[in-house]
């Protein structure tokens, strides 16, 4: 019968497929539209850092206390832990395809926060960060002085400072990490006979330097309520965090019993340098900086990629002369 309407009347028929194209185009632009359906499974990133220690150590104060109680969260299908010998450790925590990364990377971090207890006090205080991130680098920008202006620490610092969170910031990047020799720091190079000399221990000297090397609020002067009226009310300045190596240099180690003073300068060499030398990035021979770019799972790998490039290239008109780009790796 329906067939028979649309033979004998071709005009009808006609109109009507006309308008339902019509009304296709029309909600085209509305309704949701995945041309390939995410089928790699998503992943969160949890990273802790403790100075110092071993890889064993890592994996025997850090790695068990946070695997034991991620382990098993809600639709999670493996994970992977790494140890190293630098002091860093990293797991990856897979869950299962079309799982909310929001609501996986809540879950997590309240894993986390439950095992936190249990964890070092120096990572505690180092931060444990959860990411979204994919474990595939997208890409790798490298910085290089070709005519050796800078070092590879200078390369390093100006990339944590004027890039990592410029390229953070562009739609579909997960995390920057910047590998190198590392930011700047202030270094202490203890002589142990010198110190032992003085009767003195590593843990003498951290809290002198905790004490000594802080930020404090002064105070004001003539702040209400006072007897007395005031003209005036003067806010309290004071020296806080120390940053260069000769107020370091002046710092009091200890006092002996005839008032003598044992000052940092006498038992160590301080100096500004790299915080790691752990690890160093070279490129053709040359010291360099490598900025690796990770991308948002799920996120459009070619469309992340060219915001990148585009990021980088707008950045290197402000580059400093004799710092050049390049991406070895895509």
């Amino acid at each position: 019968m329906i067939s028979d309407f649309f033979i004998n009347r071709p005009v009808a028929a006609n109109v009507i497929a006309f308008l339902t194209v019509i009304l296709g185009v029309v909600g085209l632009w509305s309704l949701p539209v995945e041309r390939y359906p995410n089928i790699t499974p998503p992943t969160i990133q949890v990273t802790a850092s403790y100075p110092g220690a071993s890889a064993q150590v890592m994996s025997d104060t850090v790695a068990a206390p946070l695997e034991q109680q991620i382990n098993g969260v809600e639709n999670m299908l493996y994970m992977t832990s790494t140890s190293s010998s630098n002091g860093s450790y990293s797991l990856t925590v897979t869950f299962e395809v079309g799982t909310d990364l929001e609501a996986a990377q809540v879950l997590v971090q309240n894993r986390v926060a439950l095992a936190e207890p249990f964890l070092p006090t120096d990572v505690r205080q180092q931060g444990i960060s959860v990411k979204k991130q994919s474990t595939n680098i997208l890409l790798v920008i490298s910085l290089t002085s070709p005519e050796e202006t800078f070092d590879g620490l200078y390369l390093a610092n100006y990339a944590n400072l004027r890039l990592k969170d410029e390229l953070s910031r562009v739609d579909g990047v997960g995390d920057v990490t910047v590998s190198g020799t590392g930011s700047y720091s202030m270094r202490i190079w203890v002589d142990p006979p010198k110190m032992d000399a003085r009767g003195l221990t590593f843990t003498d000297l951290l809290n002198q330097l905790r004490q000594q090397n802080v930020q404090v609020a002064a105070g004001q002067i003539a702040q209400p309520p006072i007897d007395d009226a005031q003209a005036f009310q003067y806010t309290m300045t004071a020296l806080g965090r120390l940053s260069d190596p000769k107020q370091f240099e002046e710092i009091i180690v200890k006092v002996g019993n005839d008032g003598g003073l044992t000052y940092l300068r006498d038992i160590a060499r301080v100096e500004l340098g790299a915080q790691s030398y752990d690890t160093f990035a070279q490129k053709g021979g040359e010291n360099s900086a490598s900025v690796l770019i990770y991308q948002l799972p799920g996120a459009n790998a070619l469309n992340v990629a060219e915001g990148v490039k585009q990021a980088i290239a707008d950045l290197s008109q402000s580059f400093p002369e004799g710092l050049k780009y390049d991406v070895p790796f895509d």
